[in-house]
């Protein structure tokens, strides 16, 4: 068997793979896991949702190659959502793309723009799709620390003016996974005037969006000036619909990225199916009616465990937006904690160094259980201290 191409041996280990085989066997030895590692929460998905595949099941057109275009009323569905939502306008055919989750834009977007000798800049910790995507296009991530001195920001002013040179991509997620941290307006109207003067492609990473609480309502990039020169913008329903397996996202900004990344898709994959897409369609129709008592079941979640995990004398700062609180390790290393957290109190938590080096020191945990689960682990944490 041939070697496999040496790009590989740059890409990490998956965050904690290991995990499903520990949690496994301790549920086998009766024990009670709490799993708070990943972001896929226990809710169910709009009725409207589950309705509109139910049909879409039973119809055999629906059942062809859906290719890129896909369902042109899902794309008209997305550009209304986004004018009602953003007050950003955009052409469902030329400037809207349906992706089988964000996930796999975002990594497929650098096979576009990056080739040898060149980089992009990733949070660190980030969602490994942004490295992944990368490394397997052939360039280098240039990994920038998200520290809480920037307050979990890029600070554009301090890259090095050689990567700056060699960049084709910013990476940027906010409403920010791991880190719950938010951008103010001002600081993405920063990173927009550096993307354009320095013709860096910003891939803007949106998919909390939605979660978010306490009247905060955060922006689409689209909305600051000049972005529509330099951004693609992801959005998902994964979350926001809990609907993490059905692969339902798009991308949305000007027709010549959008059609850059459509093309190179065209290359890996046949399209979203199309009933899936009629789901889609159908969660952003009733997006008035079901999403706000969702996120208010996320808040209720949030406030629980932020109290419990206080209470047991951990640090918290509370979030005003995504499913996850992003938590100082008290006293040790993320990785050794986390360990001890799942063998010792069957409590899943995510080690900020499995997000990158630039997470050590911190833990995430979501609010994927309901508040009395939250606070069942709140306590068995507080046993580690």
């Amino acid at each position: 068997m041939p070697n496999l191409a040496s790009r590989f041996d740059r890409l990490p280990p998956y965050p904690l793979a290991d995990v499903p085989v520990i949690r496994r066997e301790l549920r086998a030895k009766g024990v009670d896991v709490i799993d708070l590692g990943a972001g896929d929460a226990d809710l169910a998905p709009p009725p409207a949702a589950v309705r509109a595949m139910a049909e879409a099941t039973a119809d055999p057109s629906m059942s062809r190659y859906p290719f890129q275009l896909g369902l042109p009323t899902c794309r008209e569905a997305v550009a209304a959502w986004m004018r009602k939502r953003f007050g950003v306008e955009l052409d469902p055919y030329q400037e809207v793309l349906p992706l089988i989750g964000s996930k796999e834009g975002l990594a497929h977007l650098a096979f576009c723009y990056v080739e040898a000798g060149s980089t992009t800049i990733v949070p660190d910790p980030g969602y490994q799709a942004y490295l992944g995507g990368t490394v397997l296009a052939g360039g280098e991530p240039y990994l920038v620390p998200l520290r809480p001195e920037h307050d979990f920001l890029i600070p554009p002013a301090a890259l090095p003016e050689d990567v700056v040179r060699r960049a084709r991509i910013l990476y940027l997620n906010y409403p920010n996974n791991p880190t719950a941290a938010s951008a103010p307006r001002a600081y993405l109207e920063e990173v927009v005037a550096f993307c354009r003067e320095h013709d860096i492609v910003l891939a803007y990473d949106n998919a909390y969006s939605e979660i978010a609480f306490d009247g905060y309502r955060p922006p689409s990039i689209l909305e600051i000036e000049g972005a529509r020169d330099v951004a693609i913008e992801f959005h998902s329903l994964s979350k926001t619909y809990n609907m993490t397996g059905w692969r339902i996202g798009w991308a949305a900004g000007s027709r010549a990225l959008v059609s850059a990344l459509s093309r190179a898709k065209t290359f890996v994959d046949t399209g979203v199916f199309l009933g899936v897409q009629a789901a889609a369609r159908a969660c952003l129709e009733n997006y008035d009616d079901w999403v706000p008592g969702n996120v208010a079941q996320f808040q209720e979640r949030r406030d629980a465990l932020a109290e419990a995990l206080r209470g047991q004398g951990f640090d918290v700062t509370v979030p005003n937006a995504t499913m996850y609180l992003w938590l100082p390790v008290p006293g040790g290393a993320s990785e050794p904690f986390a360990r001890r957290a799942l063998v010792e109190q069957g409590v899943v938590v995510m080690p900020g160094a499995a997000l990158g080096a630039g997470g050590e020191g911190f833990f995430r945990v979501a609010l994927t259980q309901p508040a009395a689960r939250l606070r069942e682990a709140a306590e068995r944490l507080g046993r580690l201290l």
